[in-house]
């Protein structure tokens, strides 16, 4: 009869709790929206089967000696899983449409007013019953405002730990729905004949100009904002492997099979932050509110830079490319170019766009530096 109850004890069905269950049905809603809709699936996926693996009970994955806990500690907690992304990301990321037109470089920093309105509003969240966040927190949750998911699990497993799965959830469930979230905005905000308008084309970007581009990007951040260094160094590096054109093995490795490893095990480590105890409580509730205005407010403030660089500008701006100052490359870019295309067939705005977009990558590492600067003390 021992035997009988121990065997039973060792089971899922006897150990499971209402909490587990829940968690485990949220990361088969992360793994439908992965599959089935097709929303950021590289990263959900894995995410998803992570919430799966860590709330099932007695197998302990997440526990000390569980393959989650070895993978969450070796890459996020260091923070070498988000940078080798970045990495990756830098060598995929063709800078011409910036060094073209580098005004837009304005364009992707104002795009990121949404981190720091949003890092006020995380702290005014503490007069709600049961939410109780630090500045780090606060800091943590703001950055969901980038669009940018390495760039919000680094701060955050810099920052507010405890918090990483509720952000990294926030931060990529709003880049997957950059396509019903932004528009609206856009159209709020312009009018039909500033959609309307037409750009003249970007001149032909030399290749020197493509290899100087990092460097002198890395040299001032060295200047100005050391802390900004780990990001937007290895986004440099990335992008010197792809434009030097010497070394096209190291970066096809970067682009494709380093990042590729390195996604899987980012979405598993994620995923193994998604328990019942730390997931469910009020103030997810309220992180997950906080992102959704703060990629608002981002895509806003972006929008409304440029609807006021038209205004200052000899020649014309669609205020369309400030939306895409946001992070989310290239998917905020693709969509300010059919927002475009749907007042003007003839106006094609995807690579002037793409100058604000990948911008914006940059601005989310400055504005992670300046956060981690200000209060990672």
């Amino acid at each position: 009869m021992d035997s009988l109850n121990k065997l039973w004890l060792s089971t899922g069905l006897a150990n499971f709790e209402l909490g587990q269950v829940i968690m485990m049905l949220v990361g088969c809603g992360l793994l439908y929206l992965a599959i089935a809709r097709n929303f950021e699936p590289l990263l959900l996926l894995p995410m998803g089967f992570g919430a799966i693996l860590t709330n099932i009970p007695v197998a302990g994955f997440s526990e000390v000696g569980g393959l989650l806990h070895y993978i969450y500690y070796a890459g996020i907690d260091t923070g070498i899983f988000p940078l080798i992304i970045f990495m990756g990301v830098g060598a995929m990321t063709d800078f011409g449409a910036l060094i073209a037109n580098p005004k837009t470089l304005l364009l992707g920093a104002a795009a990121q007013f949404g981190i720091f309105a949003t890092l006020f509003g995380a702290i005014a969240l503490n007069y709600v019953p049961g939410i109780e966040f630090t500045l780090k927190d606060a800091s943590a949750i703001a950055i969901i405002g980038g669009a940018d998911g390495p760039t919000a699990i680094f701060l955050a497993s810099k920052l507010a730990p405890e918090l990483l799965g509720a952000i990294a959830v926030a931060a990529y469930s709003y880049m997957a729905l950059v396509p019903i979230i932004q528009p609206p905005i856009m159209r709020a905000l312009t009018s039909e004949d500033e959609r309307k308008i037409e750009m003249a084309q970007l001149r032909p970007v030399t290749k020197i100009e493509k290899i100087v581009f990092p460097l002198g990007v890395l040299l001032m951040t060295i200047f100005f904002l050391p802390s900004a260094t780990p990001l937007v160094g290895m986004f440099c590096l990335g992008n010197l492997m792809r434009e030097s054109g010497v070394v096209d093995r190291l970066s096809s490795t970067a682009q494709n099979e380093l990042i590729n490893i390195t996604t899987i095990f980012l979405g598993l480590g994620v995923g193994s932050k998604l328990s019942a105890q730390a997931f469910l409580n009020v103030e997810t509730l309220g992180i997950l509110a906080l992102g959704a205005v703060a990629f608002s407010i981002g895509t806003a403030s972006g929008v409304l830079m440029a609807k006021v660089m038209n205004k200052l500008s000899k020649s014309p701006i669609n205020p369309l490319i400030g939306a895409a100052g946001v992070s989310a490359v290239p998917m905020a870019a693709r969509v300010a170019n059919k927002v475009g295309l749907e007042a003007n067939p003839h106006n094609f705005l995807l690579m002037h766009a793409m100058g604000p977009n990948v911008a914006g990558v940059l601005g989310s590492a400055v504005a992670a530096g300046i956060l981690l600067a200000l209060v990672g003390g």
